[in-house]
Formats: structure tokens, sequence, C-alpha cells
């Protein structure tokens, strides 16, 4: 009876050891299934990154290509004006140089 108790206890330390080892390769293995599903989380985080940053600056761009349309109508539109203004002078600028010239 004590041959059977014996081996009894090695069978069953054996068993504990094999779910032991069994064990902490599934622990092996789940601890690289998440840190592969990590990386792929990273991964897809960079390239949602990446886009939304790509959006970001052709937005940007765009925004500031209107801003200098806006900026070039109104420059144009006040030289224009000046052209305008300088326009009506002239007249009055060749009869000041006219009368200039002649009372000398």
């Amino acid at each position: 009876m004590a041959l059977e108790a014996i081996q009894e206890v090695t069978q069953a330390e054996a068993q504990a050891k094999a779910q032991c080892e069994a064990a902490a390769l599934q622990a092996k293995q789940q601890l690289a299934q998440a840190q592969k599903q990590a990386r792929q989380i990273l991964e897809q985080a960079r390239m949602d990154a990446q886009a939304q940053t790509r959006q970001m600056m052709t937005q940007a761009e765009t925004q500031a290509a209107q801003q200098t349309q806006q900026a070039l109508a109104e420059a144009e539109k006040d030289c224009q004006a000046l052209k305008e203004e300088a326009r009506g002078r002239l007249d009055q600028a060749a009869r000041l140089i006219v009368e200039k010239v002649v009372n000398r």
C-alpha cells in the first residue's frame, strides 16, 4: 500500500508539474498575443494620427489659400481705389506743374 501511495504522490507531482508547465506556456502565449494586439493597436493609432494630420494640413492649406485670395482681392481693390484717386488728381497735378513752369 505504501508503494501505491508513493506512486500516487509521484503521479500527482508529475501532473502538477505538467499543469504548471502548461499554465506557464499558456501565460507566455497570452502575453505574446497581448503584445501583438498592442502593437497592432499602436500601429493603427499611428496611421490614424497620420491621416488626421494630413487632413488637418490639407484644411489649413485650403484655409490659407482662401485667406491669401481674400487678401489679394482686398489689396487689388485698394490698389484700384488708389489709382482712381490718383487719376482724379492727375489733371490738378498737371495744372500745378504747368503753372510752376509758366510762372518761372
